[in-house]
């Protein structure tokens, strides 16, 4: 009975089923082979109501649809040109820092692509970068920002890695302090690559100090509003929620009353999209807490980790079996998915190798991040090759010196803990 109900759950995922579905008929499947009621999943859905940190998401969410709704972008963009445009590779380190700061505050590369993709690609080509290297450098950067507060994925990590009560606790205010090195260290590693591939191009002219103050100026009413975050949180002085409620009033004010950028016809089309993002991650978040519960009752982490151990028994080859395996359904699932579903079957078999829970975040989304644009079904893949207009193939291709290096830097993560959780002690 089992395996006919698994042949024809994966047989419903291959037609295309929504993954909320999916996930509630494993849950339901599960608690009913128990003799458990179903209400358990209801009772599931219920505990959303009490869990603060979730308060987070849709205020963050709101906030980073505002912002791409608006010019904030182009001025994000002109300000780090104005800043470091003339350092070598100025232009695509500029492309590499604002498509990290967008991220961060979608929530969704594949929003950043097409924000900003628009302003950098062409400006990349017109500055006489390489056409693969301005495809890979974009593509690459548009999923740096998932590291950074106040990175959605972050915040649904920490909450469903909150279920199973580990020590040290998960919080989302220590997850956001130990991404910025990581974060960092990805950010330094691609714009100093940027600067060797650029060492022969013509550098533009440091911009004027009236340019500079002109671009300072134009993001007046932005640019406070990352350090605000950065201090609040890291200082301790704002939990996720608090710092979350103020940037999500902050941005509503400054883009609909003060810049009129939107419309306040336009307010709920704008909120309505961003709530359906929202509304999908919390349906498939509450069935995945049941299906969550299921696995804990039946032992299943415990199976796992016993099985693993027979063939792995130190804490490193867990770590590179780990890499390899995110990476792989990080190709095939988006970030959200991917959190939801193998965060309640990795975790508790990676607190048995001693990996702390929140390294073992960072090194969850790290992975994540390159997933992403992973050949040969990485979503990101497919977005740039429809917003740049060329092959898949040609994005794989420019893309491949990303992929080193960013997978250097996952290794770095992985195999150095302190620099995940110097910031975090």
């Amino acid at each position: 009975m089992i395996i006919l109900v698994g042949a024809l759950l994966l047989l419903l995922a291959a037609l295309g089923a929504p993954l909320f579905a999916l996930i509630a008929a494993i849950a339901l499947f599960g608690f009913n082979a128990a003799g458990q009621p179903g209400t358990a999943v209801a009772i599931e859905f219920y505990r959303l109501a009490d869990m603060p940190a979730l308060v987070a998401i849709p205020l963050f969410t709101l906030a980073g649809y505002l912002l791409a709704e608006s010019e904030a972008p182009r001025r994000l963009v002109r300000l780090t040109n104005a800043l470091f445009g003339w350092l070598p590779g100025g232009l695509a380190i500029v492309s590499i820092c604002a498509c990290t700061l967008f991220t961060a505050f979608t929530g969704a590369t594949g929003v950043t692509l097409v924000a900003l993709g628009a302003v950098l690609y062409p400006a990349l080509r017109q500055s006489h970068y390489p056409e693969h290297f301005s495809l890979g450098l974009l593509t690459a950067s548009g999923s740096l920002g998932l590291l950074l507060v106040p990175s959605m994925p972050l915040i649904l990590y920490g909450v469903v890695a909150q279920q199973f009560h580990t020590t040290p606790p998960v919080s989302i205010d220590a997850l956001f302090k130990a991404g910025l090195l990581p974060c960092l260290l990805m950010v330094v590693v691609l714009s100093v690559y940027s600067a060797w591939i650029a060492r022969n191009l013509p550098r533009p002219e440091r911009s004027s100090g009236r340019e500079v103050w002109a671009s300072i100026k134009a993001a007046g009413w932005e640019l406070p509003l990352p350090f605000v975050i950065l201090a609040g949180i890291y200082s301790g002085k704002l939990a996720a929620s608090e710092a979350a409620a103020a940037t999500a009033l902050y941005v509503l004010i400054v883009t609909v009353l003060i810049r009129r950028e939107i419309r306040l016809g336009e307010l709920p089309r704008v909120i309505r999209e961003a709530m359906l993002l929202v509304g999908a991650i919390l349906i498939v978040l509450g069935f995945s807490l049941a299906l969550t519960n299921w696995l804990i009752d039946q032992d299943v982490p415990e199976r796992l980790f016993g099985v693993m151990k027979s063939g792995i028994d130190s804490r490193i080859g867990f770590l590179l079996l780990l890499n390899a395996f995110l990476l792989v359904f990080g190709m095939l699932l988006e970030g959200f998915p991917a959190i939801i579903i193998l965060v309640p079957l990795i975790l508790p078999v990676a607190l048995h190798y001693g990996v702390d829970p929140i390294h073992l975040g960072i090194i969850f989304l790290a992975n994540l991040q390159i997933g992403i644009f992973l050949p040969p079904v990485g979503m990101n893949i497919f977005i740039a090759s429809a917003r740049f207009g060329r092959a898949p193939t040609t994005v794989i291709r420019a893309s491949l010196p990303f992929y080193a290096l960013l997978l250097l830097c996952v290794l770095i993560i992985t195999y150095w803990p302190d620099l995940s959780l110097a910031l975090t002690r």
